[in-house]
Order: structure tokens, then sequence, then C-alpha cells
């Protein structure tokens, strides 16, 4: 069967321009080919012996290791210098060649080769090495796993790229310390492990932090949200109902949450807890993300979502914003954070609604229903793996019920995917209006009204291509402070840019 390509499109790495092909070349897995222009025997000689010039000038202290900045102003560095020597012993190569030549080298000596490119590309989820015998794997957004026409040459190599990334977060990976779980500074989070713990080879895992993270214009654009059920879930933010967000592995609880997080008012103050960080916030919410840190090679230095949950208490925080839930202790803390008059969300690994409240009520996590009563939201992620589509699946109310002197706690459906994907609404809210007339003193004409003014500002944003953080953000929080103002530019289909103000 002839090699057919699925698409083409380029990689951006500073100056240079790299393409990329998706192809069906007949085996069982589609792959990723990177076009990469081939070197000589003798230009390689030539760049070894650029970098033995380079080496002898370089000064990389451990300032240098754990600071991004200064690895940013190092690499800039190392550019000029590589490319003034490239120029001065390769003068009649083209442009390009010679931006490729410089970037290949600094990637070598200060980065992790070709897997820079790969980390470059936004398509990308995930990039795995499994082992130097097979080619590099990787996670693409649209067609799942691909082989790529990268191998790394030996398990050294493998092993050389870990202990590369566990400098820079101040620890190491050898044969007594085989695993190796980091948090980079960019965000991205990698796992090594060594031979023999992995029998075939030494293998690297890297799961990229999103460059761009998703907006609720781009879900509703997508299908995964409807403008109805996220005007809905705006309001509930406004009036800070407590929300989880559930869903299966990879469905899309984290990106939901951090869609849901501008519509946060800007004068409220959030301190989100990671194990590690994903949530991208508005750059002028008053945001405070606090990271979990992995013990030393002696065991020392652990500090758990536990211990950051407990301190964030603390911190006089409005909203508290955790990566999930898994154990009793830390549900108690939420539940008690809830119940002194904190906001707060997090994300559980459930289907539905029913079994959220399941898992939550039952070991290892055992919250009484009496604590439950606190939380008053529950929205379920999920993936069609078939389709390769994520969407909502369920919104549900938590209601309480008592009966003959008993207390529990029962789930109302609010909205439902249907099989085809769609989603539709199911029984009318009891809890949330509840909530939202005692404290809001808002009528069921007065919320309908307010989603149907929220729907008209998302579907303005959808048209007008509002797809960034800061822009759905300041949208929101111009909303907030003067919300005819933006009524009457999105009834007169003005621009974003004539809506967003100064802030």
């Amino acid at each position: 069967m002839a090699t057919k390509i699925l698409q083409k499109y380029n990689i951006k790495l500073n100056r240079v321009q790299i393409f990329v092909n998706i192809v069906d070349a007949g085996g069982y897995v589609k792959e990723y080919h990177l076009m990469v222009p081939k070197i000589s025997e003798a230009t390689h000689a030539l760049l070894d012996s650029v970098k033995e010039e380079l080496l002898k000038e370089a000064k990389i202290g451990m300032d240098e290791i754990f600071d991004q900045e200064r690895i940013k102003k190092l690499i800039s560095e190392f550019e000029i210098k590589t490319k003034l020597l490239i120029d001065e012993r390769l003068p009649n190569i083209s442009e390009n060649t010679k931006n490729f030549l410089t970037q290949s080298l600094v990637n070598e000596m200060l980065g992790l080769n070709i897997l820079e490119i790969l980390l470059a590309d936004d398509n990308l989820e995930e990039i795995v090495i499994n082992t130097s015998k097979e080619p590099v794997w990787i996670y693409h957004m649209k067609y799942g796993w691909l082989k790529t026409n990268i191998f790394v040459p030996t398990e050294q190599q493998i092993h050389n790229y870990a202990s590369i990334i566990a400098r820079r977060v101040g620890r190491q990976i050898t044969t007594l310390e085989p695993l190796l779980d980091a948090h980079l500074i960019s965000g991205d989070r990698a796992n090594s492990t060594l031979l023999p713990i992995s029998t075939k080879g030494n293998t690297l895992s890297i799961r990229k932090f999103a460059r761009k993270p998703w907006t609720i214009p781009d879900f509703i654009e997508n299908k995964t949200i409807t403008s109805q059920v996220a005007a809905f879930l705006w309001l509930c933010m406004q009036y800070e109902l407590n929300m989880i967000v559930a869903g299966g592995t990879s469905s899309g609880k984290t990106a939901l949450l951090n869609t849901l997080m501008p519509f946060i008012q800007s004068n409220h103050r959030i301190i989100s807890i990671e194990d590690t960080r994903e949530l991208q916030l508005p750059d002028f919410l008053h945001w405070v993300p606090l990271t979990t840190r992995l013990p030393n090679p002696e065991g020392k230095g652990e500090i758990t979502m536990l211990d950051l949950m407990i301190n964030s208490l603390r911190m006089r925080p409005d909203r508290i914003v955790v990566g999930e839930i898994r154990r009793a202790a830390q549900a108690e803390v939420l539940f008690e954070a809830m119940h002194t008059g904190h906001s707060v969300y997090a994300t559980l690994h459930a289907n539905t609604a029913d079994e959220v409240l399941r898992r939550m009520t039952n070991p290892p996590i055992n919250i009484p229903d009496v604590m439950l009563e606190a939380m008053q939201l529950i929205v379920v992620m999920y993936r069609d793996r078939r389709k390769g589509i994520r969407r909502i699946y369920e919104v549900a109310e938590l209601v309480p019920h008592e009966r003959e002197r008993e207390f529990f706690i029962k789930t109302n459906l609010l909205f439902r995917a249907l099989p085809v994907g769609r989603i539709v609404p199911k029984n009318q809210t009891t809890r949330v209006f509840e909530v939202l007339n005692m404290h809001a003193g808002m009528t069921r004409k007065e919320m309908t009204s307010d989603i149907n003014e929220k729907i008209r500002i998302l579907e303005w944003m959808v048209k007008h291509n509002v797809n960034t953080v800061n822009e759905v953000g300041k949208i929101v929080s111009e909303y907030y402070s003067d919300p005819e103002f933006v009524l009457h530019s999105v009834s007169k289909n003005k621009k974003p840019q004539d809506v967003i103000r100064k802030l």
C-alpha cells in the first residue's frame, strides 16, 4: 500500500520552521513524520568542533539550572555564538539551514535534542520513549497515539535525557533511584524508569502543559458544551456555588475546570492546589497557584496536597481550586472549607453524578451526608474513544432530603448528553434556585433572564473568535462592572476590542 499523507503542517521553533506529515503507511498505527534536513558527515564533524569551542566558554552553574529566565538568557547567548561560528565555517549555506543547524546544536547542548521539536508542537499532548529499539511515540490531539520516524540511538541517551530533566528540578535518577516523576518549570510533567525496572529498556514520558488553554467559547464551538449549559455554570460560578468536576482518565476534567475560572470575579482571591501545574487563569486575577513537592532522595522535604489544602485556609482565600480528591483526609479538609464559607472546586475520578455520590460517601473517602450537603453541583465529563471527542455527560445538583428523621443526599439531573452527543435539559433545578433565591434574592424569572443574557454574551464571543483566557476573563469582568454596557455592545455586535477596556 502506498503511503497516504493525511495532514501536513509546520512547527515553528524560534526562527526555524520544521514540517510535519501525518501519514498512513499501511501499518496498524498511523505515523508522525518530522521532515528535518539531512546533515552530512562532514557537517556533523564541523558541528562537533563548534560544540567543543562553545563548551570551553560555557559556565553553567546551579542558578542557571533552576532559573527559567537564566536558562532562556543562556540559550539566547548560545544561539548568537553558535550562529557566528557556523557563519564563519559554513558561509555558503542557506539561512534556513543555518538556523536549523544553530537550533539543533543548542537543543543538543542545553535541551533534549530532537525532542525539543516535538515539545514545540502544540498539537501534541504526550511524548513517549519506550526503548531505544522502538520509535518515539506521541499522542496527537486529533489522531491519538502515533508512531514517529524518530529513534533515540541508545539506552544511555534516554538515561541522559532523564538526567537532564532531573537536574533541572534538583533531583537525580540512577540505578539505585530508577524512578523519576518531575514537574518541570515549564509546567510539563516528566516520568522516567530505568533498566531493569522497565525490562524492555529505559523509558521517558513527557506530558505537555497546554501552551494555549481551552476556553468556554472553544468548548461551545467544538460542541463539548452548549451555550445554555455554559451560561448556567457561569451563573453558578458567579454566585460561588461549590462544584465537583468528575470524569474518567483524559476526559477533560481539568480542561473544563480551567475554562470556568475566568467566571470568577477579579476582586476574589483564588488559591489553586495541584500535583502538576495545569490551571492557567487570566493574568489579572488575584490568583496564588500552589503545587505539591515530592520528597528528595533521603525521603525529606515532601509537600503533599493535604499540606497545601490546610495551609490555603490560612491564606484568606475566597475560592479554593483543588486538582483532584483522592483520600479521606483531603475530602474532609475540602468540605470543612466549604462549611466555613469558602467556595471550592475540585476534580474526581467518577463516570456519573450518582457514582460521584457513591465514591464520596463510601470508603476510602467516606464523607458523611451531613458534610456532603455543602456541595451543590456535579459536572461529569466523558471521552468517546470511538469518535475521539470529549463532552459534558451530566450536570446534576445535590439535593438534601429528610425522611423519618433520616438525612440523606440525592442527585437531581439537570442536563444530560444523549447517545448522539447532543446535551439536553432534564429536570428543573431545585437546590441551585434555592441557594440563589436565599443568598441573592433571585426569582426563577430573574434566573432565566440572567442565563439568557449570559447565553447572548457567550455566543457573541464564539462569533468573534474570543478564545484566550485573558480575553474571556476581561469580557466577564467588564460584564460584572457594567452589565448594561456589555449587553448593549453585544446587541450592537461590536468587536471585542471595543468592549474590553483597560483593566
